[in-house]
């Protein structure tokens, strides 16, 4: 999420006065969490959490999204077999309806498959901490979609982005700030419009985004078929999956 800024501009060039510029940040949402002291607080918790269902803190995570549950879940990889569920945070907000983003300004959360590398990620955010989910990614861009600053962040606010608590976002953001700091390059992200059962993508047939679903659905029948995120590439516009 951009924050806000406002372009003060004072000059009297017709009477020969020096024009300046000066930026003035706006900050409407509450404000930047320490980081430093978000771990202090968070970290132990939650390695004791992990340990208790087997589960190594700093491993290699997997984060699912469902608009219409509205819920975010966190999982974890155990050594290298199947991921196994560790939490699942409610979502506090999204914007929109189901369906993906469109364009700049619409207010859409997004629908796809992201990654999240350490670049994405900022400690200082006004939304309390933040990381990106690099809308558009090359599906979005071979379907003209534009669009940017598409983030999981605090607050509870959105205007297209997933919107946690700032409790949640704590542990979820110490979480994959923990896997990314032991080697894991980029945290892939799976947003999807709801749980994607044959029964309920049924409901929704007459749907104008029902094939933009099926494809979806095959990268989350993936998922649920080995517990292992699915390798995600783009050929002639749509998501194609592979092992991992």
């Amino acid at each position: 999420m951009r924050k806000l800024s406002i372009l003060v501009v004072v000059g009297f060039a017709a009477i020969g006065l020096t024009l300046f510029v000066h930026p003035i940040k706006l900050f409407l949402f509450g404000g930047a969490a320490d980081f430093a002291e978000v771990e202090a607080n968070r970290v132990p918790d939650l390695r004791e959490r992990f340990q208790e269902q087997g589960l190594l803190f700093g491993s290699e995570t997997f984060i699912r999204i469902f608009k219409e549950e509205r819920e975010l879940e966190v999982w974890v990889a155990v050594d290298d077999e199947a991921y196994r569920l560790f939490q699942t945070y409610p979502i506090c907000n999204y914007s929109g309806e189901l369906g993906p983003k469109l364009a700049e300004g619409d207010r859409q959360s997004p629908e796809g498959f992201y990654t999240v590398p350490a670049s994405a990620m900022n400690p200082n955010s006004s939304y309390h901490l933040s990381f990106n989910l690099g809308f558009p990614n090359a599906y979005d861009q071979s379907h003209d979609r534009t669009g940017s600053y598409l983030m999981v962040h605090g607050n509870c606010v959105s205007v297209g982005c997933y919107a946690m608590t700032d409790a949640g976002i704590e542990e979820i953001y110490s979480i994959v700030d923990a896997a990314q700091n032991e080697g894991q390059s980029a945290v892939p992200v799976h947003a999807f419009p709801f749980r994607m059962t044959e029964q309920r993508l049924e409901q929704e047939v007459a749907n104008e985004w029902y094939d933009f679903w099926v494809n979806l659905k095959a990268g989350y029948d993936a998922f649920e078929a080995t517990k292992r995120p699915p390798r995600v590439s783009v050929d002639a516009r749509r998501y194609v999956f592979g092992p991992a």
